[in-house]
């Protein structure tokens, strides 16, 4: 709870700079920002997207589940929504092709804002800012087409590509410290990390059985739950890495609460779960890490945050 204070004080001085006052002509970004973190989006005007995707912690949530309206918990942990302009899928079930897609699921999910299509739009029309910001930037009133546009439109615009990685990379001063040029060769080799976790943003935007899914205790289907295919029983999309320092809890179910824990499991996942059905074979015997090398990989992946993540 200590921690969600000064989260709670951000985002109600975020809704008092992103008032109406101002004339001056909004940009289809901007207006976007301010439905991002505008709880008139919800049923009962109590949940903004920002409420789980929290700026300070890369628009990821600190919760396990996050609380939707009337304290109903979400499936899986809310995942950070920066560096999406490249995804080619979207949720860890990938259940979403496009960013415009996306930003509306939540919104009419019964667990999270509960809203529908006429709700929203009733809103939007009858609110006068937002009524002539939409009049503005289209020629005609808000619908759930055009708050898609707006919405994606703003997450576009969260990338961050000034890490000391990024840094380290471009060769300019304060890149990563030796630790995490260590860290980086256990990730690229020896932690089998990089097979996995490539491109820019560190993900393949595949989807791969990492061994959290046993039909039991651990049922979430993933990936089958969308294309019903037994080839993508227990499968989830492979996130980006970029500030996942900042991002815990990890995994879709949020199950690890540390970077330690994560690089834990992936060195022995069968002391955590032995009995996953269908693990990639990346995973199929100890990586072997040792305790230096843990540590440089956890220095490795904290390197990746952008500096406005930084406390």
């Amino acid at each position: 709870m200590i921690r969600r204070l000064p989260i709670l004080a951000s985002t109600i001085l975020a809704l008092l700079l992103f008032s109406f006052s101002n004339t001056s002509p909004l940009t289809v970004e901007q207006l976007g920002e301010r439905l991002f973190f505008d709880p008139i989006l919800s049923l009962d005007s109590t949940i903004s997207c920002a409420s789980c995707h929290i700026p300070a912690f890369a628009f990821s949530d600190t919760a396990q589940f996050s609380k939707g309206v009337g304290g109903r918990l979400g499936k899986r942990n809310a995942q950070s929504i920066t560096n999406m302009s490249a995804r080619s899928h979207f949720f860890f079930d990938g259940r979403a092709g496009t960013l415009e897609q996306q930003v509306l699921m939540p919104i009419q999910d019964t667990l999270e804002m509960r809203a529908t299509p006429e709700l929203v739009t009733r809103r939007l029309r009858s609110h006068p800012g937002y009524d002539a910001a939409f009049r503005q930037l289209f020629g005609k009133q808000g619908d759930m087409d055009l708050l898609a546009r707006a919405l994606a439109a703003y997450v576009r615009t969260l990338e961050t590509p000034d890490t000391p990685f990024d840094r380290w990379m471009q060769d300019r001063p304060g890149g990563m410290e030796e630790a995490a040029v260590r860290g980086r060769q256990i990730f690229m080799n020896k932690g089998k990390c990089f097979d996995c976790h490539f491109s820019p943003d560190f993900t393949g935007d595949e989807f791969r059985n990492v061994g959290l899914y046993n039909g039991k205790n651990l049922h979430d289907t993933g990936r089958f739950a969308v294309t019903r295919d037994s080839a993508d029983l227990g499968k989830f999309k492979v996130p980006g890495l970029r500030n996942v320092a900042v991002t815990a809890p990890y995994m879709h179910n949020g199950m690890f609460r540390t970077l330690e824990e994560v690089i834990e499991y992936y060195d022995t996942p069968d002391k955590f779960v032995h009995d996953a059905i269908a693990r990639d074979t990346l995973l199929a015997k100890p990586l072997g890490l040792s305790v230096q090398e843990k540590s440089d990989l956890k220095f490795f992946l904290e390197a990746l945050t952008d500096k406005q993540f930084l406390r």
